[in-house]
C-alpha cells in the first residue's frame, strides 16, 4: 500500500511501515499544501491512505469525495515514542487490504 506521513507527524514513522511504500509530506514537497488540496494529491498520485495528527481533520471535509482512508493518530503528542504505541492498529488495518473510505480514528484503548 502507498501511505503518506502528514507534516505533523515524525519522519521517522516511515521505518514501522517497511513493507508498504510510505512517503512524507516533506518527501513529496506538498508542506503548506491545505488538507483538501493534499486529499486530491494522494488521489492523484495513487496513495491508498494518509495518517495524520490532525484531529480536525475529519470535521473539515467531506469524504463521501474522497476514496481513501485516512488515519487519525490520537495520542498525547505527536512524537515518536507515544505514536510509535498506535503502529500496531494501523497494521491491523492495512492487512486487511480493504480498508474504509473514511476517517479511521486510532487511540489508545
Amino acid at each position: 500500500m502507498r501511505l503518506l506521513l502528514d507534516e505533523n507527524l515524525p519522519k521517522r514513522l516511515k521505518l514501522d511501515f517497511p513493507e508498504h511504500d510510505v512517503s512524507t509530506v516533506r518527501d513529496r514537497q506538498w508542506n503548506g499544501v491545505k488538507n483538501g488540496e493534499l486529499l486530491t494529491l494522494l488521489l492523484e498520485n495513487g496513495f491508498d491512505a494518509l495518517l495524520t495528527f490532525d484531529k480536525n481533520l475529519q470535521y473539515q471535509q467531506n469524504f463521501s469525495k474522497y476514496t481513501l482512508t485516512v488515519f487519525v493518530l490520537m495520542a498525547k503528542t505527536n512524537q515518536y515514542t507515544e505514536l510509535v504505541k498506535l503502529i500496531p492498529q494501523v497494521k491491523e488495518y492495512l492487512s486487511k487490504g480493504q480498508m474504509p473510505k473514511s476517517p479511521v480514528i486510532i487511540a489508545l484503548p
